[in-house]
């Protein structure tokens, strides 16, 4: 079965778009920012923490990244406005990182500058390998300025250890994931075992170096490694908080939230939730074969 749904993947661009929002709808809040309000309100009723993604990226044109910071300075006025518990997420190319760096400078700063205001916090997202040095270009610009900033480094890149060691000595707020993006093997860990194992060596860094860090993990292994460090280093809660997608591992996230650990829900929403949706399903084959039943109506 995992063969089939691995090659039902493959069909994906050619799914109706209202099939693919039904599956992979668990995975977004929708639409609309009232919609993200309202995710992020249930989440909090049930202790946890969100940060929340105005989805877009690699977009084409100015207007389009101003439309971009204008939905994440609402996403702040909202979530002020509203007393939710969640801060923001952003992409750096979808406020123009590809067209003009300093154009993109600009657009982030008026998202963080709007952040400081209510006293909120920006996550400087990470993407693919060729934006890696003008994300930490724009974060480093952006932490001379204002505390309220953290950066994402993915676990699967070679270089990550240097990039952390260097981020601890400046104490940055640090998201370690495993990495998405699909990368060459000269500049990415490609086997899952060793992603684990740089992914674990990583996050022991950020302890030992005092950096607060956002395990964003849905990874046993993962989980139960960074549960064994911190329980053997005897670190506080406020030093750390599990992360996790919105529709993912539910049952995981209420029991680390039930076992007392700090957990924050990444909440995305936006008009361009089908790019996002169809790249959920990519990484979750057995959703995908989901949606190949509901096409052909088997088993309904």
């Amino acid at each position: 079965m995992n063969l089939i749904n691995n090659l039902i993947v493959g069909t994906l661009p050619y799914v109706p778009k209202p099939i693919v929002a039904k599956f992979a709808g668990k995975y977004i809040a929708g639409a609309t920012l009232n919609d993200a309000m309202n995710t992020v309100r249930t989440l909090n009723s049930m202790n946890a923490m969100t940060t929340i993604d105005v989805l877009g990226e690699d977009i084409t044109t100015k207007e389009q990244a101003i439309e971009s910071r204008n939905g994440s300075t609402s996403v702040l006025t909202a979530i002020a406005e509203q007393q939710l518990n969640s801060n923001l997420s952003i992409k750096l190319t979808s406020l123009g990182l590809k067209m003009d760096k300093q154009f993109c400078l600009d657009n982030t700063s008026t998202i963080i500058e709007t952040a400081r205001k209510s006293n909120n916090f920006v996550r400087i997202d990470m993407e693919d390998r060729t934006c890696t040095d003008d994300t930490l270009d724009v974060y480093r610009a952006m932490r001379s300025r204002y505390e309220m900033v953290g950066i994402v480094i993915q676990a699967y890149m070679h270089r990550s250890e240097k990039d952390i060691r260097t981020l601890v000595a400046e104490k940055a707020n640090v998201r370690l994931c495993k990495g998405i993006y699909v990368e060459p093997a000269e500049v990415a860990i490609k086997d899952r075992k060793g992603i684990q194992e740089n992914y674990l060596a990583l996050l022991r860094i950020l302890f030992e170096g005092g950096s607060y860090v956002g395990i964003a993990t849905h990874d046993d292994v993962l989980i139960d490694g960074a549960k064994k460090m911190i329980s053997e280093m005897k670190l506080g809660k406020d030093m750390y908080e599990f992360q996790m997608l919105l529709g993912v591992r539910d049952e995981t996230r209420k029991r680390l939230i039930e076992e007392g650990h700090r957990l924050r829900v990444y909440v995305p929403f936006g008009k361009d939730w089908y790019a996002y949706s169809v790249r959920r399903l990519k990484e979750n084959p057995q959703m995908a074969g989901h949606v190949f039943k509901a096409i052909f109506g088997i088993g309904q």
